[in-house]
């Protein structure tokens, strides 16, 4: 048997607080896993700063990766038993699809860095392009595993995350409004946040999922558990995902690391204090092996030293957010933005330095945007073999579709709004800042 079909011995499964049981028969896949550059996605939280805020969720890229894996398994299992293609273009499930699916389900993520989209803003790094490197790369383990099943089979997995791959079946079971990834990230988030909205029929889902011409697709009676899962997501993204506190510390770890490259990129101290490992991206001169080194522990490491360092401004922000002391922060909007100029000046004049301890942040999110240009509709199929879109059909759904949800946020150091009581210096300054803030909001 070749290598792309090559079955363990033995079933191989793994413990999962989400879906029970993972289940791995190929060699490959368990291959795979045992890379050195998947093995890195242990130590990569999936939810990053959110972590000190949902105690629970300490869940890692892995598990995510493993799950997703999971998920795209049952979907191939199901097309192929429900909606085998009889002959070529019929528009239902090739089994011989299966190995690049599944692998491209397992590795979707693997790019993904330490504090990932923070660390993606401060160094232009992007860990979608970085997960296609891993993949086609010759250096890597990865590579080398996907080269067993053909020389061409690493660029086919890499297209299916590139979304270029012909088979639009396989592309929507990893990257659409309804996928694999998705699914498991509500439901894997939600189950180590702690929250109970975050949660679909997942099943149901599952039963009604079926393949056609141009992608994946619903069947109509199906509609109320798509509609479940789209809730969901709404919740999720307004609990959890854009928690004030969680942007706080990102805010935090994004000026410690702006306050960090502007120290090391210049001269570098022979010291342990010394980022080694950041000095490459530091200096924009970095390679995959640079970026594979990196993990959250890493950081997380440097940020300890970092709390002695000389430097007030980076020492002072590495203990932010190793301690756990976020920013505060209050909404505003279009008639209370010019207020912004005024309360950064008071800042400043209390001795913060408004480039690192001030920010602007929003939470706008587009839980069902049917007309995004990159963004395929959710369909549902009718008894008679059309299509209609989710959001026309669906009230609920129609309600949310379009809709910007959100706030504005700055954010500040709390110890404005309760500044130490020996020190009446200020007091006026703190007395103007602080009458501008009620309820959580910017006021006149």
């Amino acid at each position: 048997m070749d290598y792309a079909h090559q079955q363990l011995k033995r079933e191989k499964v793994f413990r999962d607080p989400v879906h029970n049981y993972v289940y791995v028969k190929y060699q490959v896949i368990l291959d795979l896993i045992n890379t050195s550059e998947f093995q890195r996605l242990r130590r990569v939280h999936q939810l990053g700063t959110t972590s000190l805020i949902f105690h629970g969720a300490e869940h890692s890229r892995f598990s995510h990766s493993v799950g997703v894996y999971e998920i795209a398994r049952r979907i191939i299992e199901s097309f192929q038993k429900n909606f085998p293609s009889k002959h070529p273009g019929d528009g239902l499930w090739d089994d011989s699809e299966k190995m690049v699916a599944l692998c491209a389900a397992l590795l979707h993520d693997v790019g993904h860095g330490a504090y990932s989209h923070t660390f993606e803003h401060i160094f232009g790094t992007n860990h979608e392009q970085i997960t296609q490197a891993i993949i086609t790369s010759p250096t890597t383990e990865i590579n080398q595993v996907l080269r067993r099943v053909s020389p061409d089979f690493p660029e086919k997995v890499a297209s299916v995350i590139n979304k270029t791959y012909p088979n639009k079946q396989v592309v929507e079971m990893i990257s659409s409004q309804l996928d694999a990834d998705r699914m498991d990230y509500l439901l894997r988030d939600a189950y180590n946040t702690g929250v109970k909205y975050g949660t679909f029929d997942l099943s149901r889902i599952l039963e009604v999922m079926r393949p056609y011409q141009d992608g994946i697709c619903f069947e109509m009676n199906g509609m109320h558990a798509v509609e479940d899962y789209i809730v969901s997501r709404f919740q999720m993204y307004q609990q959890v995902y854009f928690h004030p506190v969680s942007r706080s510390m990102e805010v935090i770890l994004n000026r410690l690391l702006k306050r960090a490259k502007l120290i090391f990129s210049s001269e570098v101290q022979s010291d342990q204090q010394t980022p080694y490992l950041l000095l490459p991206f530091f200096k924009g001169d970095f390679n995959l092996d640079d970026y594979l080194q990196l993990d959250d522990g890493v950081l997380n490491t440097y940020f300890i030293h970092w709390k002695r360092y000389p430097d007030d401004i980076l020492s002072n922000l590495a203990s932010r957010f190793i301690d756990r002391k976020p920013l505060k922060s209050v909404k505003y909007d279009k008639t209370t933005v010019d207020l912004l100029p005024r309360l950064r000046e008071i800042i400043e004049q209390s001795g913060f330095n408004p480039d690192y301890y001030t920010a602007t942040d929003n939470s706008f999110d587009l839980p069902y945007d049917a007309y995004q240009a990159d963004k395929k509709q959710i369909h549902l199929m009718q008894e008679d073999g059309t299509l209609v879109s989710l959001s026309s059909v669906s009230p609920l759904v129609r309600a949310i579709s379009d809709k910007q949800t959100g706030d504005n946020r700055f954010f500040f150091p709390r110890e404005i709004l309760k500044p130490d009581e020996n020190v009446d210096l200020f007091q006026p300054e703190y007395d103007e800042f602080n009458r501008h803030i009620r309820n959580d909001k910017l006021i006149k």
